[in-house]
């Protein structure tokens, strides 16, 4: 199946059940539970699910425009995650719960929309616990308008086998494909602006200096998307030389755009109505959730230290073998 034959429905989905203006009433306290009706009647959250256990047994390199395009919408839920997450339940042959999972790869760590989530799945370091987020204690960090929650409860629920590489790669994955679809929105959204806005008798976006901002901004999303495609390729079992990469690529390249993007945009860019903010606060939400560039940097460094290949031959057969 080609990818827009999953991606035209699946945005359509979007752009009617999923709103700016619903978005901003979620974060301002509306429940987001026909958000959530809405989506999972959709039937994409068993996307991953293999065939037999009721799924489209697709791979994660098929969807990976669908979660693009989640971040592209701002989506305030867990969808990725629960996706992933059903489809571990159904591998280990366990009836998948409703409501959104989110995926916690560090209990010390803001889990993203683990306001909104109705289920955990916890990798201790030795398994995954499928936990309910009620007795995680799930707490605000605080962030205005920020949906994710500090967990503090100690994690206790049904056992699955954990993936060779834990969920931290996988979560990592995700959140690359986030940024990768919301970098793609930015920059329609920032050169449409600066198409429009006059000053001095002329558009912005015909100043030089602009026009290079913009191409810069350009070049991390195609960086960001590319990164993404690269790190889905695995499926879910993702090894972490290719989560690193990708997590390393979108993550850094987060905060250059969302500046590009505020810069060009002005004061406009921050006020509640635009859609701008909306965008540029989950990038960095995204950039921090399950590890920063720093971290997978180090983790990337130990991994080719441990070998005693040259560099190139090491990223070939571990990124992009």
């Amino acid at each position: 199946m080609e990818n827009h034959e999953l991606l035209e429905p699946f945005v359509r989905m979007l752009e009617g059940a999923c709103p700016p203006a619903l978005v901003r009433a979620i974060e301002a306290g509306e429940s987001a539970a026909p958000l959530w009706h809405e989506i999972a009647q959709s039937g994409f959250l068993d996307a991953l699910v293999a065939e037999e256990h009721g799924g489209a047994g697709l791979a994660l390199a098929d969807i990976e425009p669908l979660i693009a395009a989640l971040g592209a919408h701002a989506v305030p839920l867990p969808v990725a995650e629960t996706m992933v997450a059903r489809a571990l339940l159904a591998q280990a042959g366990v009836a998948a719960p409703d409501g959104a999972i989110v995926l916690v790869t560090a209990l010390a760590q803001p889990v993203p929309s683990g306001l909104l989530a109705e289920h955990a799945l916890v990798d201790t370091g030795e398994a995954l616990l499928l936990c309910g987020i009620a007795d995680m204690s799930p707490a605000p960090t605080g962030v205005t308008h920020s949906l994710s929650a500090r967990l503090s409860g100690i994690p206790q629920g049904m056992t699955l086998p954990r993936p060779s590489a834990g969920m931290r790669a996988i979560a990592a994955v995700l959140r690359a494909c986030l940024i990768a679809g919301a970098a793609a929105r930015l920059c329609d959204l920032t050169t449409a602006y600066a198409s429009e806005r006059v000053q001095f008798g002329k558009p912005i976006g015909r100043q030089q200096s602009l026009q290079q901002m913009l191409a810069i901004m350009a070049e991390d999303m195609i960086a960001c998307r590319i990164a993404a495609q690269l790190g889905t390729r695995h499926g879910i079992d993702v090894p972490m030389p290719v989560a690193a990469t990708a997590k390393i690529t979108t993550s850094s390249a987060a905060p250059r755009i969302a500046a590009t993007a505020h810069a060009v945009h002005g004061a406009i860019g921050i006020s509640a109505e635009y859609d701008l903010q909306l965008l540029t606060r989950r990038l960095h939400e995204w950039r921090m959730a399950d590890g920063s560039e720093g971290y997978w940097a180090q983790a990337l460094g130990k991994a080719r230290l441990a070998e005693a290949q040259t560099s190139v031959e090491w990223m070939r057969q571990s990124v992009f073998a």
